[in-house]
């Protein structure tokens, strides 16, 4: 099925949808005098960059160049085009949007690899299915039994969504291939089943309790499985899809949020029963990874959300293990990160049924500074350690921290000296040969980083800075101030005449509401604009228009610029078609070409 709009129901929808609504469930927005300011997503962003502005319905990142409307934030972050978008923004607002069927042959040709929409139906699908096993009272009575046994409530499984996935083989498998739009090719894009080698797929989950994992617009983009039988493999999580990567993926976030906002901290334990049960008792700011270590991922993702962040782990050796490979990795975020451990033999599920809610906000409470926990780690090993290689594996791991919270800001200057001067003490290096070494690893961090930052998606744009291509946005920014001096360019510049695809797209929705004399609204303009490149260049362009002076007399130099310069342009495509037909009517057309300099167009020629 496809969807059927016109410019009528975007405009409808984007009266239905508040952009700053959309916007919150992704980032934590704080108000900046009329407008909020936010993390932007789209960048490793470490001071709030992305403006929102609730009147205009836009918003803007002065650092990477993102901007737009509603549409184009969700393009952006959810990876869509925009029928996705208007689809996805029209089932948020409740509004019904028209639909046609399409052949079996047009539907599979329109089923490309890592579509976001068809996954995400795929997955809402088998979850049916699976609360569906969950309720039948002979097929879901093993993941009950289970359910019951780990004290997890009827409440707590509805709010959750959880499922089953039946023992057998094919189970999903055949439930797909009874429904003509759901193809095997889709069941495995989506993770949900696997490929034979010989041909035909099997289910890729089988009786296990399955724990839908939801991304903050509560679209299903993974799942989670606990076995319920003897497998070595107690949990298996969805593969990597275009939906769902674990590694930047959060457990419940959908659901704590909002407390994590209004709290400031985030609470983060390993498993899925944990969150429930933390849910259960009332800390609602408590999420989990995905069988997967605290990522770098994990920490930008928080960081939208939350001022602090308490990593909760097990007080054994695998616990405090966690724990180091957590830090190693998320000390370079500029972020409040402190580790909290549950007693010894229990997990927060477990600590929780026996020690209550009062335990376990101590727990929380007493979380120790990730600096002091490594520390602790260092003098302890130093003191196991009874020779050089080992007192020096101990020191490089300390050192290695200490590098990276110097890049993230964790550490001043002064903390620095003492903490050094501690050290110098310690293993009899002298300062300034561990100030060298210091200066080494964070040497590496940066680059590393840096590397992190070249390679992430940006959507800024190099227009050019010669005399024309600085013309072009002229023309565009005043037009979008002052949209009634039109007439002052109307008939000598034409939205053809534009080199760049963005600013031709963007010259042709706005010359053509002009043309019919409307004033459009910048909100009007981005929803006749489905590309998300035209839409960031656009908000750049309407930003961009303050405080430069005259309009009008900026106008009329911009458009004188650019008629000399396809005057010249065109000279000298007739010269070149000159050498080939030496005709008169060439050359006649050329005397009535007015001469200008073409080294600086907008001079005429003396």
């Amino acid at each position: 099925m496809s969807v059927k709009f016109d410019n009528s129901m975007i405009s409808r929808i984007q009266q239905a949808v508040d952009i700053v609504d959309v916007i919150a469930e992704h980032l934590s927005l704080q108000k900046k005098g009329k407008e909020l300011v936010g993390l932007c997503p789209f960048h490793q962003d470490h001071r709030p960059s992305l403006y929102v502005n609730p009147v205009k319905q836009i918003f803007k990142c002065f650092a990477c160049g993102a901007g737009g409307d509603v549409f184009k934030f969700i393009q952006l972050r959810e990876n869509l085009d925009f029928p996705a978008a208007v689809e996805r923004l029209a089932g948020r607002a409740g509004i019904k949007l028209e639909t046609f069927k399409r052949s079996d042959r047009k539907r599979a040709d329109s089923e490309p690899a890592g579509d976001p929409k068809y996954v995400a139906k795929i997955n809402t699908w088998a979850l049916k299915l699976w609360q569906g096993n969950l309720k039948d009272e002979n097929k879901g009575a093993p993941a009950r039994q289970y359910l019951e046994k780990r004290k997890i409530t009827g409440e707590s499984v509805v709010q959750w969504g959880l499922g089953f996935a039946v023992d057998g083989w094919d189970d999903l498998v055949k439930k797909a291939g009874s429904n003509k739009q759901i193809s095997e090719k889709l069941l495995a894009e989506a993770g949900l089943a696997v490929t034979r080698d010989n041909g035909g797929c099997y289910d890729k989950f089988r009786n296990r309790l399955m724990f839908p994992i939801y991304d903050v617009t509560d679209r299903v983009i993974g799942f989670g499985g606990r076995t319920l039988g003897d497998e070595d493999a107690k949990y298996m999580n969805s593969p990597a899809t275009v939906l769902f990567e674990k590694s930047n993926s959060l457990y419940g976030l959908n659901r704590a949020r909002h407390e994590i906002v209004s709290s400031g901290t985030a609470v983060v334990v390993e498993g899925y029963t944990d969150v429930i049960m933390a849910h259960q008792f009332g800390c609602n700011n408590v999420i989990a990874t995905l069988g997967t270590s605290f990522t770098d991922g994990h920490a930008r993702i928080l960081r939208r959300y939350a001022k602090r962040i308490v990593l909760v782990f097990d007080n054994d050796i695998a616990g405090v293990e966690a724990a180091n490979r957590a830090l190693e990795v998320c000390l370079t975020q500029k972020i409040d990160i402190k580790l909290a451990f549950v007693a010894e033999g229990n997990d927060p599920c477990d600590f929780l049924l026996s020690s209550g809610t009062e335990a376990f906000a101590k727990v929380i409470a007493e979380a120790v500074d990730v600096m002091e926990f490594k520390w602790q780690r260092l003098t302890e090993g130093l003191k196991d350690s009874d020779n050089l290689s080992d007192t020096r594996a101990v020191t490089e791991e300390f050192l290695r921290s200490v590098a990276a919270a110097l890049w993230g800001g964790r550490i001043d200057v002064l903390s620095r000296g003492m903490m050094v001067n501690k050290l110098s003490k310690i293993i009899g290096l002298s300062s300034e040969q561990i100030n060298r070494e210091l200066g080494r690893l964070y040497g590496r961090v940066g680059r590393s980083q840096s590397f992190a930052l070249k390679n992430q998606k940006v959507v800024s744009f190099d227009f050019g800075d010669g005399y024309f291509e600085k013309a072009q946005r002229e023309i565009l920014e005043v037009l979008l101030a002052e949209p009634e001096l039109f007439s002052q360019a109307a008939g000598r510049v034409k939205a053809e005449d534009f080199s760049h695809k963005q600013l031709r797209q963007i010259a042709k929705v706005l010359f053509e509401s002009l043309e019919k004399d409307q004033r459009p609204e910048l909100v009007q303009l981005l929803a006749k604009l489905e590309s998300v490149s035209s839409g960031s260049v656009i908000t750049d362009l309407a930003f961009s228009e303050e405080k430069k002076g005259d309009n009008k007399e900026r106008l009329e130099k911009a458009v004188a610029v650019v008629e000399e310069y396809l005057t010249n342009d065109r000279r000298d495509r007739i010269k070149a078609g000159l050498k080939d037909n030496e005709t008169e009517t060439l050359r006649r057309v050329i005397k009535t070409l007015p001469r200008t300099n073409k080294r600086n167009p907008g001079m005429l020629a003396m």
